[in-house]
């Protein structure tokens, strides 16, 4: 009996990793933006005056920081931080399942994919 996942089934796992990494990072924006509505829905902006975002929204500690104390604007990015990281995890998770598989074709190829990924989230500007 093989102890290598098909396919079928790997195709399944990627399938629930986005499924998954959509619908929290769904309710992450939807939750912060219906409690930002709740805390700050009746006031006037002023159009004036630029304002930067605060410096917890800077890092993705203070957002997930922020997350956990249940502040509206981090809650919202770090929904939007799911959502980028969403294709990465599911890259990810095809490099090491073709490893498994011991196609080093497809492997150098993902590789290749993911360094595109990883270098347009932190690279050099």
């Amino acid at each position: 009996m093989s102890t290598q996942p098909t396919d079928q089934h790997i195709e399944t796992i990627i399938a629930g990793i986005l499924r998954a990494g959509v619908t929290l990072s769904t309710a992450l924006v939807l939750g912060g933006g219906i409690w930002y509505l709740i805390q700050f829905g009746a006031e006037r902006p002023e159009y004036g005056k630029f304002q930067g975002e605060p410096a917890i929204l800077k890092s993705i500690s203070g957002i997930v920081r922020g997350a956990v104390l249940l502040d509206a604007r981090s809650s919202i990015q770090l929904g939007l931080l799911v959502l980028i990281a969403t294709p990465v995890a599911r890259v990810l998770f095809s490099i090491f399942e073709l490893w498994a598989q011991h196609d080093r074709t497809y492997v150098a190829i993902t590789l290749v994919v993911a360094g595109v990924l990883l270098y347009s989230l932190f690279g050099v500007k």
